[in-house]
């Protein structure tokens, strides 16, 4: 086979119309050999080309006579010297860090690992083992698409509705979804499900991993997988999975085509993106990619012995973004995702693992200021996960600006008020009005908190309401993972119940989370099928569950239609009120031209708190929201001017008279809604300031004062 020197860079394959650049980053290799084959399975390549050019610790090619559809991989030459933080081995197939699509998953067999699995010297030994026709294939891609008109739709911040979804689970069970296509990329452009999406009313949809990840030995053992796809192999390849049409380099044209449907849709696309650590594992895990390319550089090993791994992931390993090409690697997956693949956003998974210079979580750290710098990333969506699970790793409200977060803490107090908590008043009320105690000393606008109540990796809305603890035998590990984290209320039986009383109480709770959700200051973000009352029956840890408990079931009963219903009317009313979406934080005093402060609290006595009110250990509160003080300008600058709003919360077990409060004579509040009354039929419309109003127990309301 013809060649040339080549260029070292861009990494990865490059296709230009003529052949195929190939580039692989290795720093301490002694030897990179480029390996093609002809079909998936092939154990025994058809050509091997030694790279003989090495530029700047690039191993370069250029093969003339190469197009798409290609399959290639690598075998990496070096010392195998664990103790010295090196584990190369040229017996084993690697993954291009850089491929931008794999054939196929992972195929666990001993040869998978670089060391003899039981021998006594454990990882110490070398497994001189082919493993080829067991690893995914990198794939030659073209990157040609009819993009169209199509951009990103840069959805302002303020008012963005997230909504928390995975790419199989949400259509594989949808009667509206051709069958080849549920559970596909291709599936979520269906009319039915954009129809559902545009409906509900959700400005952007957030994908669980689709970066091509490895499912754990362990789980395949054990007859289950890796559902979530927390287990990233490949940061540039969209996982083959979700593929209908999954041969060569289809899965890239799927994606983009989805892309481009939800766009045209008014959708955003954000990637939940696991830079943090890879499916390698510890010092025990296979050789799939980064450990046999150059385990030194990838990854963050012990200083006092290399042979181990830093791991702030609780995975094994942790990436180390210190080392320049590692950090240039996920970059360069980034600008790969907007530029290429026109996606919106990134939320970060345990984004605080990426800000670890040393040991200590550094605000300042090179990923931060690289990120900042760039003419791209810095104009896209960022959300992180603000934790990891190393000392020092909870990092709520300390991320910069151009930064949101996943506010934990306004899901723990949220969750703890509608449980009947006392002394949570003045922290329920920060949170509502957008966490200004959090990011607002930082110069960051309410909008950089993410306000949840639930997520992926824990109850869904409707089990945290319906189950007192976790119930995760099915995941095989005797009940003992994930955290028991139901804080929302004694439900009064565990799980399904005939008891009308309970239902009628649980229906509610779901009411009142989201109405407190979507009525908040900041971003919400909703986790997929909560507005349907999807259950995972008590699951609150179903990473591994692949089926019809972690999939959504769209054949609705009466109450989950209601409740979608009710959800559908919050993010109307969300939308279309600036009052609910501000860009500012609230000033508690009155804005010039405005009757009212732009905020006020007010206790059942239908007067203002004062400090003694907010320390009596109560449970019900009033929130007005002035819709004529909201001092901000669109987009012709015309000043913004809303209806006002009256926010009654309710978290006692029992009514409360709620004297509704009047700044003058004869206001005349608007009833919109009560979670406690969704069934009547006559009810008064319209409520006197002065007069009180019976505030059910566990009940949120909310009244409108026209502009």
């Amino acid at each position: 086979m013809r060649l040339r020197p080549g260029r070292p860079y861009p990494l990865g394959a490059t296709w230009d119309g003529e052949g195929v650049n190939f580039a692989l980053f290795s720093e301490n290799a002694t030897a990179v050999e480029l390996c093609l084959f002809h079909h998936t399975q092939d154990d025994r390549e058809s050509h091997r080309i030694r790279l003989d050019e090495c530029t700047d610790q690039v191993w370069h090619v250029y093969l003339p006579e190469v197009r798409p559809g290609q399959l290639y991989g690598y075998r990496v030459s070096g010392p195998y010297d664990p103790f010295a933080g090196h584990r190369f081995n040229h017996h084993k197939l690697l993954i291009d860090p850089y491929a931008k699509a794999l054939t196929g998953i992972v195929k666990w067999s001993d040869a998978m690992f670089g060391y003899r699995l039981g021998d006594p010297q454990g990882d110490l030994s070398m497994d001189e083992r082919n493993n080829a026709g067991n690893v995914p294939k990198c794939v030659v891609v073209d990157q040609a698409f009819s993009w169209g008109s199509d951009r990103l739709l840069q959805t302002p911040w303020a008012q963005t509705v997230i909504y928390e979804v995975h790419v199989k689970g949400f259509t594989m069970q949808h009667p509206d979804v051709p069958d080849h296509l549920r559970g596909t990329y291709e599936g979520l452009t269906s009319p039915a499900v954009i129809k559902y999406l545009q409906e509900l009313g959700v400005t952007a949809i957030e994908l669980l991993p689709i970066h091509h990840f490895v499912n754990d030995k362990f789980l395949i053992d054990k007859g289950l997988t890796n559902y979530w796809g927390y287990n990233s192999i490949g940061y540039l390849a969209p996982d083959i999975r979700y593929s209908a049409y999954p041969k060569e380099g289809r899965k890239v044209y799927e994606f983009k085509t989805m892309v481009k449907t939800l766009h045209s849709a008014g959708i955003e696309v954000i990637l939940d993106v696991v830079y943090n650590h890879t499916g390698e594992g510890n010092h025990l895990g296979p050789t799939l990619s980064f450990r046999g390319i150059d385990n030194a550089a990838y990854y963050r090993l012990s200083p006092d012995n290399p042979r181990y791994y830093m791991d702030y992931t609780g995975c094994g390993n942790t990436l180390n973004v210190r080392h320049p090409r590692t950090l240039q690697m996920i970059m360069d997956s980034l600008r790969y995702w907007v530029c290429d693949m026109h996606v919106d956003g990134f939320r970060f998974d345990l984004a605080s693992a990426l800000a670890r210079e040393l040991h200590d979580v550094d605000r300042l750290s090179a990923f931060f200021d690289i990120i900042h710098q760039d003419p791209i990333l810095s104009q896209v969506k960022l959300i992180a996960e603000p934790w990891d699970l190393g000392e020092g790793g909870y990092q709520v409200g300390n991320f910069p600006p151009g930064w949101a977060e996943w506010n934990g803490k306004y899901r723990d107090v949220v969750r703890r008020y509608w449980t009947g908590d006392n002394g949570l008043l003045g922290e329920l009320a920060s949170r509502v009005a957008g966490s200004s105690d959090l990011y607002g000393l930082s110069g960051r606008q309410p909008y950089a908190s993410i306000n949840f109540v639930t997520a992926h990796d824990g109850f869904t809305l409707h089990d945290l309401v319906s189950y007192n603890h976790k119930h995760n035998e099915a995941n095989g590990e005797g009940n003992r993972d994930g955290t028991d984290d139901n804080d929302s209320w004694n439900c009064g039986a565990e799980g399904p119940t005939d008891d009308p009383a309970i239902q009628v109480l649980r229906e509610r709770q779901k009411r009142n989370f989201f109405a407190t959700l979507l009525l908040s200051q900041g971003v919400p973000m909703m986790c997929g099928g909560d507005e349907i009352g999807r259950t995972q029956s008590g699951n609150n840890n179903a990473y591994c569950q692949d089926n019809p408990l972690s999939w959504f079931d769209w054949n609705l009963t009466k109450s989950q239609l209601e409740i979608l219903a009710f959800v559908r009317q919050l993010i109307t009313i969300k939308k279309e009120h600036p009052v609910f979406h501000r860009r500012r934080f609230f000033k508690g005093r009155h804005i010039k031209g405005s009757e009212v402060k732009d905020i006020a609290w007010f206790g059942s006595h239908g007067k203002e708190m004062i400090s003694e009110d907010w320390g009596k250990g109560l449970l019900t509160l009033g929130i007005r929201l002035a819709g004529d003080a909201i001092e901000e300008m669109d987009d012709l600058g015309n000043p913004i001017i809303d209806d006002s709003f009256l926010l009654l919360l309710n978290a006692y077990h029992a009514s409360v008279p709620f004297t509704l409060p009047a700044h003058k004579k004869g206001v005349a509040w608007e009833w919109v809604f009560d979670t406690s009354k969704m069934d009547i039929k006559k009810f008064p419309k319209t409520w006197r300031g002065g007069k009180v109003y019976e505030l059910e127990g566990r009940t949120a309301a909310l009244f409108r004062l026209r502009a």
